[in-house]
């Protein structure tokens, strides 16, 4: 029992709090694309990763576990885009700094789902038992990639929009 909940139950909200932040980040992403803040969908997406990263740490172990460490990097990420977002308002320098932030915190928790699906999915999990064999670092060098244009993408895009509205 974790929380009052059967352990599967509470399996089942760590991963739909997770599903909840990769969506609507992806949703957050393509508005900072288009150079837009989608205020709404902000809030949703640093509320439930936040929840999805607190979640993960109340999982019964007996040691620091990788899945740990991302989720304190995340919860750092988080924080920055928060007081970025919601203390410094997008100002200046907080602009970029929010949107880099952002991102990081969407990328480390698609990171994860990538991970599960190799160990969930017995056809991944046939290609890379190991998670060292190269279809698994491909798979995480292209959602790396892929982050790593997108960002620097809305970064440009995101601060070009508040250049244009002043």
């Amino acid at each position: 029992m974790i929380w009052g909940m059967k352990t599967s139950t509470f399996t089942e909200l760590h991963v739909a709090l997770s599903l909840v932040g990769i969506a609507s980040g992806l949703i957050v992403m393509i508005g900072l694309l288009r150079g837009r803040g989608f205020a709404g969908w902000t809030v949703i997406f640093l509320l439930s990763l936040l929840a999805t990263s607190v979640t993960g740490f109340v999982f019964p172990v007996e040691r620091l576990l990788p899945s740990h460490q991302v989720g304190m990097v995340s919860l750092v990420a988080l924080a920055v885009a928060a007081l970025a977002r919601y203390v410094w308002h997008l100002q200046g320098a907080w602009r970029s700094v929010y949107v880099v932030a952002a991102a990081a915190a969407l990328y480390l928790d698609v990171l994860v789902a990538v991970v599960q699906a190799f160990e969930k999915v017995p056809a991944l999990d046939a290609l890379a038992p190991h998670q060292t064999e190269p279809p698994f670092v491909a798979a995480q060098l292209v959602v790396l990639a892929v982050f790593v244009v997108l960002t620097l993408r809305a970064v440009r895009r995101f601060r070009r929009a508040a250049a244009l509205s002043s």
